[in-house]
């Protein structure tokens, strides 16, 4: 074997091992980019309904409702989202009049977490309450966040949160929820 030949075959070992590496280096890369990376997850109202309803229009305009609401909790990311318990409030122009507890628990990677859960609205009485009952439809809004953390690979927390702002109508005369959007 001439020197040529072992500096050739040394310089196709060289080229070999750094091409190796790229590869390497780019599939971590590509690890920490995609997968390693942590999201906030997305809580959201699917759908609301209106249980029960009733009103008193005397000397001050009240009311009392109970609505069913199915709540999603979207983990978009490779490891588990726990969360403790927490509280989404219901507004009317602003001012809390109901909440709904979210107990704690677990969503699974890449998963996403369904369960109804029942709110009560009372002591509504507001000088626009009786204004928004001519008109027929009582506008609300809720708020909430959920807290906890997402684990990556058993080894990883990060502290995550998902925060929900939704706005909605319901129909005096029918009794349904419209205009339902989620942010």
């Amino acid at each position: 074997m001439s020197t040529g030949e072992g500096r050739r075959s040394r310089k196709k070992c060289l080229a070999y091992a750094a091409a190796f590496v790229v590869f390497q280096t780019a599939i971590i890369l590509l690890f920490v980019l995609i997968v390693m990376k942590v999201r906030s997850p997305k809580v959201r109202f699917n759908a609301i309904a209106v249980e029960s309803f009733s009103s008193n229009i005397n000397n001050s305009t009240s009311i009392n409702t109970r609505l069913l609401a199915q709540v999603t909790i979207k983990n978009t990311n490779f490891g588990d989202f726990k969360y403790e318990n927490s509280t989404l409030s219901i507004l009317y122009n602003g001012v809390h009049v109901g909440k709904a507890v979210v107990p704690r628990g677990r969503v699974g990677a890449r998963k996403t977490k369904k369960f109804d859960i029942s709110m009560g609205l009372s002591g509504i009485s507001d000088d626009s309450l009786r204004n928004d009952m001519n008109s027929g439809v009582l506008t609300l809004s809720s708020r909430g966040k959920v807290s906890g953390k997402v684990h990556l690979i058993k080894v990883i927390k990060r502290n995550k949160s998902g925060e929900m702002k939704c706005d909605w109508n319901i129909n005096l005369a029918t009794r349904q929820v419209e205009d339902f959007k989620c942010n």
